[in-house]
């Protein structure tokens, strides 16, 4: 007990330290309480912060923050644009035909089941098969539920998508073009020492930059790596796939894992046990590798240096706090928690007067 009291004594007399452990305790308190309410908020600083270097590009070649902020935005929107009027049509008209096409793979899945005792007797029993069959019609029957609850807000979840749409392009611009006065505002409520929280902002600031703007490139290659792939197999569902594998790499590891199953199971549905099957597995198989050996490393370098075990824990951890946006933000969130354990047996040193 005394060796946790000196600890604590020799820590927390450093002024910096109880600084950037209340701005710490106090971020993760705001967004426990009203992540929920800020998330419009949340969600424009993390696209302000992925168009930031397009700004810092137009700055550099003599233009003014007002009118790089304005260009950028203007590029936004017509991204944007392309995104609501373009994609989501086609991937709402996919969606509601695997809806429509979902009772025939279930079948098609239920009698493939049931040739597994006649093939396989040393391996399932028919009782087995039954029982996984079972257990197959009770998650359909939830997931059935869960659907129709979902129907009924759909209204209240359709006014949220248009409070967004007003919301995040006001608040995007206005983060881009006032930067500066946004940070000088908070720093005007800081201590004049605080170099352990400068510290730890430089190497955050450094680290999520590279990893907001690489990730986001990395979905669009694989997205569109995917989309040529399922395309020239004449996949069905192609684009919806292809949107799903290029957002599965938000989540490292986990969600490459996950989302070889659907890919797997339409290609299944569509061909069986074929050539065709074989081909587009393959060449699914050869996008996530490329992806893992060859883009991650040209897109971040090791500036995001975290152990795979590191980003595994994170992504449970904060996903079990935030649910999606946890999962989101884990890798950053993460970097976060790597550059205060690094900054902080440095904290002596930083106490003095900078």
């Amino acid at each position: 007990m005394r060796l946790i009291t000196d600890w604590f004594k020799r820590t927390f007399s450093d002024p910096q330290i109880v600084f950037l452990t209340l701005v710490l305790a106090s971020g993760f308190a705001v967004i426990l309480t009203m992540g929920d309410m800020l998330a419009p908020v949340l969600a424009s600083v993390v696209i302000a912060y992925l168009l930031e270097g397009l700004v810092v590009i137009l700055e550099n070649r003599g233009l003014p923050r007002w009118l790089s902020a304005s260009l950028v935005f203007c590029a936004f929107v017509l991204f944007l644009s392309l995104v609501l009027f373009g994609l989501l049509p086609r991937l709402s008209r996919q969606v509601t035909d695997l809806i429509q096409q979902l009772p025939s793979m279930i079948l098609a899945g239920q009698e493939a089941l049931m040739r597994l005792p006649e093939r396989f007797p040393e391996v399932i029993s028919p009782q087995q098969a039954e029982e996984i069959l079972d257990a197959v019609r009770r998650e359909i029957g939830s997931y059935g539920q869960d659907v129709l609850s979902l129907s009924v807000s759909s209204v209240v979840g359709v006014l949220t998508i248009l409070v967004y749409l007003v919301l995040l392009p006001m608040l995007v611009f206005f983060f881009l073009k006032d930067k500066d006065i946004i940070l000088r505002w908070v720093g005007s409520f800081m201590p004049g020492a605080r170099g352990l929280a400068n510290q730890v902002w430089i190497e955050v600031d450094r680290q999520v930059g590279n990893y907001v703007r690489g990730k986001f490139w990395e979905i669009i290659i694989v997205w569109a790596a995917s989309l040529l792939a399922f395309s020239f197999f004449d996949l069905q569902y192609a684009m919806l796939l292809a949107v799903v594998v290029g957002f599965s790499v938000v989540v490292p590891y986990v969600g490459a894992t996950v989302v070889t199953f659907p890919v797997v199971l339409v290609a299944w549905f569509q061909w069986g046990w074929g050539q065709d099957f074989i081909w587009v597995t393959v060449a699914y198989l050869v996008i996530q590798a490329l992806d893992g050996n060859l883009l991650v490393p040209l897109l971040f370098g090791e500036v995001v240096n975290l152990h795979p075990i590191a980003i595994i824990v994170a992504i449970l951890v904060f996903g079990g706090l935030w649910g999606f946006w946890g999962v989101f933000f884990a890798i950053p969130l993460a970097t976060l928690v790597n550059a205060v354990l690094r900054a902080w047996p440095t904290g002596k040193s930083l106490a003095e007067p900078a």
